[in-house]
């Protein structure tokens, strides 16, 4: 794909503003969960580094029908360079036991990953993120090329995912009004889901906004409720 000069100054721009103004120290979003317009699940994600590591928590819980499927947790460690968030391990838990795991030896290239129980590994030929790091990434360090290709992990095994840079958007959430940055996936297939992320383009670039769209239809968005950030004590 071609780029236009404006589309690639303004890529530069973003990611040396990101390079130069990391988020604060303390990060909390909640979300939203809906499934289909219907109000599921309530999300509440915690960042917090010091420059150099970084902690990012997830905690799910159902509503209504859906809180039978009990509480969901979602853990991601490691350190931030000027690449961004390196991620050490992922940990994926449901029910109160591990459903998915990652493990990134860097210094060997190996990942570890087991799910339910079975393990096996993979060589990190790739700059591989887990289901957490890979959306605050861009909060630390944002793509200079487009499209850009991310690799993630949720523990079963590694996706490769080509996004485009879809412009700049006005965004309506509970949280507020915000000016965001939107990027969609590439569909490789027709059967395919679709994904697209807005990021707040004030906000350090933090995910305000997910959705996911499956192939028949059914519609999956993480939307922004409420947004806290927070120097270190």
């Amino acid at each position: 794909m071609k780029h236009s000069p404006r589309l690639v100054v303004a890529l530069a721009a973003l990611a040396a503003a990101n390079l130069q103004a990391a988020p604060p120290a303390r990060v909390e979003i909640a979300y939203q969960m809906l499934r289909n317009g219907s109000h599921v699940a309530d999300v509440v994600t915690r960042l917090e580094h010091d420059g150099k590591s970084y902690v990012l928590t997830e905690a799910w819980q159902g509503r209504g029908i859906f809180s039978l499927l009990g509480e969901a947790k979602r853990t991601s460690r490691g350190s931030v360079a000027a690449s961004g968030l390196v991620p050490e391990a992922f940990l994926d838990e449901r029910r109160g036991s591990a459903w998915g795991e990652a493990l990134f030896d860097w210094r060997a290239k190996v990942l570890t990953m087991r799910h339910k129980g079975e393990s096996h590994q993979t060589p990190l030929a790739e700059p591989v993120q887990d289901r957490l790091s890979v959306l605050f990434g861009f909060a630390f360090a944002f793509p200079a090329t487009n499209p850009f290709t991310l690799y993630s992990t949720d523990g079963r095994g590694v996706s490769t995912n080509v996004y485009d840079l879809a412009g700049r958007a006005p965004l309506t959430t509970p949280a507020g009004e915000f000016a965001t940055l939107k990027i969609a996936k590439r569909r490789d297939r027709p059967d395919d889901r679709t994904t697209e992320i807005w990021l707040a383009v004030d906000r350090y670039l933090l995910p305000l906004k997910v959705v996911v769209t499956e192939q028949d239809g059914e519609r999956l968005e993480q939307i922004a409720a409420r947004l806290s950030l927070a120097p270190a004590p």
